[in-house]
């Protein structure tokens, strides 16, 4: 597995390195967002960890231009614990959040959980999730809308595979933060509502009037039966 440690704090980057490697991963890094840009843009990389604030081009952009040509699984990096930092980050793209400073154990755990996740493949002859006009291949990890490929993120990916494979059942934000995160995710439950939300515009027809995921109000989520 390759990963991409992006950070202007140079011992940090070290530190991380060095305990990625330890693990087995194969590592780059970059200094700014512009070198993560050019980097991802370059080869192919299983996961990014990033930092929020930096020169140049922060993480957020850099998240929001990665975003465009890739979806590979971003965990971000950040000094301030606002959830309101928290949500704009998942609005750009990001995947997971840490707030420095952080435990390399719980960094190294949650890179496990999201790869495991990338790398996980549906069984035999149920590589392919459709509904309606929606397709989802579990084994490339790739979605579709009538045919058109389009970018999800890894958990907007993992939370719409388990809502299509369990169409009808209604999920409660808490379920979902569970469920989709691999842990009891201790940020606000709006990230859910960020995901869904982003979820409709990439995969309804009219992201303003959903037919496929929807809404039970005062309950949860859910995909059509």
């Amino acid at each position: 597995m390759k990963i991409l440690v992006v950070d202007d704090e140079k011992t940090l980057v070290k530190g991380i390195k060095f305990n990625l490697e330890h693990e087995g991963y194969e590592v780059e890094t970059a200094e700014d967002g512009a070198e993560a840009i050019e980097k991802a843009r370059a080869a192919s990389f299983d996961l990014i960890v990033m930092d929020l604030m930096m020169p140049r081009t922060d993480g957020l952009e850099a998240c929001r231009q990665i975003r465009e040509f890739s979806g590979v699984p971003v965990i971000m990096l950040t000094a301030r614990s606002e959830d309101t930092d928290k949500l704009i980050g998942f609005e750009y793209g990001a995947d997971d959040y840490m707030t420095k400073p952080f435990n390399i154990l719980e960094l190294k755990a949650r890179i496990r959980a999201i790869l495991r996740r990338s790398a996980a493949q549906g069984g035999p002859g149920d590589e392919e999730l459709t509904l309606d006009h929606i397709t989802l291949n579990t084994a490339q990890r790739s979605a579709f809308v009538n045919g058109a490929s389009t970018d999800l993120t890894a958990k907007e990916f993992d939370m719409m595979e388990l809502l299509i494979r369990n169409r009808g059942r209604v999920y409660s934000r808490e379920n979902l933060l569970n469920l989709v995160w691999g842990y009891e995710y201790p940020g606000d439950i709006r990230t859910v509502d960020v995901h869904v939300r982003r979820l409709r515009e990439k995969l309804e027809l009219d992201p303003a009037n959903p037919k496929i995921l929807l809404t039970k109000w005062g309950v949860g989520y859910y995909c059509k039966a």
